[in-house]
Formats: structure tokens, C-alpha cells, sequence
């Protein structure tokens, strides 16, 4: 399905999206990102559609051709004080507080969000297979967390990160098993499932 550049004809919109909120260790990471008209790239689409390597060359054309973007982290102590949902909105929040460029309407990624000071938003469930705008802040959310989490999984092999990035994998449940949590792990979560 061919994704859409607008939601809303005439208006600047901002594509909102989060990374990592199901995983068992490192933050939630968000992105927003306002698209310059004027520049079109048929490649984009929801990160978990496309393969490490476009991913990250998508990253580098959204940086270079966006009017404006920002990536906003939420730690994982953080996640435990305030829940794994409300985190998710404090990221977006906080990658939207860096904006410089004007805008009119937020498009989130999801059924649910906290409004963010009063300016207009449309929740838009798996938006970011529908607007560029929503992929794009899904390529930008993950790709950072990508980076972050190969970056401490050098600390860490036990837990693989370099390949699960934290998210609940057997090795990764198996190293829990065996050594417990570190200071990275949501300590909220049940990270102690039996693994089959």
C-alpha cells in the first residue's frame, strides 16, 4: 500500500512514533518529524517492514531532507516510576519540545496519547504503514535506539542486545534466569518468564 503525505490537506503536521516499548531493558525511544513537501522518497514505510541496512539509509535522506526532527528519550527508571504507556508519551513529548519549525496538527502512532499543549492530534492506529510522516519518525525512534542499545550491549554481552536490543528473546530470558537484571532492565516488568 502506497503510505500518504497528508492526513490533513494545507496543514504542517508532525509524524510521532516510539520505539522499544515492549522490551525488557533500555529506554523508550520517540521521534517526531515534520517532511519537506518538496522532497519525496518512495522507500519509506514502517521501520519493522524494512531490512537494517534501508533503515539506516533512510535515517540519513530524513535528517538531511526533513524541515525539522527530534528524537526524544525516556530511561528505563523512568518507565518504571511512570508505566511503559506514559513513558511512550513523555518521549514523544520531548522529541516534540525540540521542534523549530511551526506546525499545526501531531499524527501519532497508536489508539491513545496525551495531548500535548493544547495543539491538535489524531491518534492513527498502525499509522505508520499509512503516512510518510508517521514512518518516518518510526525509522528515526529505532534507528537511534538501535544505536543506543548496540553502544551498552558492549558492557553486557550476557543479554545479546547487539542482536535483541533488549527485547525479550530466549538467550536474553535465559541470561536473566542465570544472572539476573542490570541497571538497564525495566525492573517493573515481568522479566522472569519461564522460558519453553
Amino acid at each position: 500500500m502506497r503510505l500518504k503525505n497528508n492526513y490533513t490537506k494545507g496543514l504542517v503536521e508532525v509524524g510521532c512514533d516510539e520505539a522499544g516499548r515492549g522490551c525488557f531493558a533500555g529506554p523508550v525511544y520517540a521521534a517526531a518529524v515534520i517532511l519537506n513537501p518538496k522532497r519525496r522518497n518512495t522507500s519509506l514505510n514502517d521501520s519493522k517492514k524494512l531490512s537494517e541496512k534501508t533503515r539506516d539509509q533512510l535515517r540519513i535522506w530524513i535528517e538531511k531532507n526533513a524541515l525539522d526532527w527530534a528524537v526524544g528519550v525516556v530511561s528505563a527508571k523512568e518507565i518504571d516510576d511512570i508505566n511503559i504507556l506514559n513513558a511512550s508519551f513523555l518521549a514523544m513529548h520531548r522529541a516534540i519540545d525540540q521542534l523549530k519549525v511551526k506546525y499545526d496538527h501531531l499524527l501519532i502512532d497508536g489508539n491513545r496519547f496525551t495531548s500535548y499543549n493544547s495543539v491538535p492530534h489524531t491518534c492513527i492506529i498502525k499509522g505508520d504503514a499509512k503516512f510518510k510522516n508517521i514512518a518516518a519518525a518510526s525509522i528515526l525512534a529505532k534507528t537511534h535506539r538501535d544505536e543506543y542499545m548496540q553502544k551498552i550491549a558492549k558492557n553486557y554481552p550476557i543479554y545479546d542486545w547487539q542482536n535483541n536490543q533488549g527485547y525479550g528473546t530466549l538467550k536474553h530470558r535465559n541470561a536473566l534466569n542465570k544472572v539476573g537484571i542490570c541497571e538497564h532492565h525495566r525492573k517493573s516488568f515481568n522479566l522472569f518468564r519461564k522460558s519453553k
